[in-house]
């Protein structure tokens, strides 16, 4: 699996690069990346990432669709904004809810690794992705968080590529969360 693993996380670093520049050949990528580390993921038994890459395929192909037919600013990337503050309040009561729920589920019923720090990870990428996919900014506070998680995890759970590979996401999440900003601030100027 050490080969996959690597091929993986290289196809996810082409595409981080690509969704901090707000380019759409991110989602080729992604999709491929996303079905890589299902297989990787699964072996190692992190089953909460496993089954988080099922829901990463299915909501990249709707932010293919989203982006495709999203705003385009004066550099030609998409454009971007932010999430009101009852939206913010919203998205972090209900992921918390769904961390602890799943996490739970995670340690009662299976053989689960690290349950509760993988539902963790899961869940704030599900949220993570679903604001990527709608190009919320906020999108990219949460990838720094999990990306820092995830980092300690996977290189705990014997993933160096894949350990390696998101503290690289971590460094593009912060370049991310910064281009981001720029861009709205550019649009609003």
């Amino acid at each position: 699996m050490n080969v996959v693993e690597w091929v993986a996380a290289a196809l996810g670093l082409v595409n981080i690069i690509l969704v901090a520049r707000r380019s759409l050949w991110n989602y080729p990528f992604a999709l491929a990346m996303v079905t890589l580390y299902f297989f990787v993921f699964f072996e190692a038994r992190l089953y909460s990432d496993a089954l988080l890459q099922i829901f990463f395929f299915v909501i990249n192909l709707y932010g293919w669709w989203v982006w495709v037919h999203a705003r385009k600013v004066d550099d030609g990337g998409i454009a971007v904004d932010r999430l009101g503050n009852g939206a913010r309040l919203l998205w972090i009561g209900g992921t918390a809810i769904a961390i602890l729920g799943w996490g739970s589920m995670m340690a009662r019923f299976t053989d689960a690794a690290a349950p509760f720090a993988d539902a963790t990870i899961a869940g704030i990428s599900v949220a993570a992705q679903i604001l990527q996919s709608q190009r919320k900014y906020e999108s990219w506070l949460l990838w720094v968080a999990v990306d820092a998680l995830a980092t300690g995890l996977f290189w705990h759970r014997g993933l160096i590529a894949t350990s390696i590979l998101y503290a690289i996401f971590f460094v593009i999440a912060l370049y991310g969360l910064i281009a981001w900003r720029r861009t709205m601030d550019r649009v609003a100027a």
